[in-house]
């Protein structure tokens, strides 16, 4: 079985997920090499893209990861939602300290999945996070190659969000902003 990573309740709005509560995890500092942890979460290999938009489960904000935020994503040996990273950086939820282990072992570095061996563990942990109707893995690849991804920094994102705010009157989305006399 695969190891599991922010499968919290108030993302599934409902409870018994297999890492409870988040407000149980958030801490009010993050490991000293969580920037490196973030990193590694953000370049995972994606299984299942879901195309749906969430917020922040905490905050009610929209984030970096609020696109696609319950796909989910493997490094062949832990599963997490797409949306782990923001929790991470943003409030620093616990990690399990095998998987921090796990990671600095890897120096932080994205492995190759072997195909047959994953195949078995991702069939395993499907129902377990609520995918109970995915069908058995199947794949024509041998080995899963880690790929690119781009993936918006927090502070991109942020910097994003502040300028919107900025350019638009709040309660009028549909109009543009009369420019500014000089």
């Amino acid at each position: 079985m695969l190891g599991l990573l922010g499968f919290y309740d108030e993302l599934e709005n409902r409870s018994g997920q297999p890492n409870g509560s988040i407000r149980d995890a958030v801490q009010p500092v993050g490991e000293p090499d969580e920037a490196d942890l973030v990193a590694y979460l953000d370049a995972g290999h994606v299984l299942i893209d879901v195309m749906e938009a969430g917020h922040d489960a905490i905050t009610g904000s929209a984030h970096r990861h609020s696109p696609g935020c319950s796909s989910l994503v493997t490094d062949g040996t832990w599963l997490w939602r797409l949306d782990f990273p923001h929790y991470l950086e943003t409030h620093h939820v616990a990690l399990p300290e095998a998987f921090i282990a796990h990671v600095r072992n890897l120096n932080y570095k994205m492995p190759t999945i072997t195909v047959a061996q994953f195949a078995p563990r991702y069939d395993e942990t499907m129902p377990l996070v609520g995918w109970t109707s995915a069908t058995p893995w199947r794949s024509a690849a041998t080995v899963l190659v880690p790929e690119p991804r781009a993936v918006t920094s927090k502070a991109d994102f942020d910097a994003a969000m502040l300028a919107q705010d900025r350019n638009r009157p709040h309660g009028s989305w549909g109009r543009p902003r009369k420019p500014r006399k000089a």
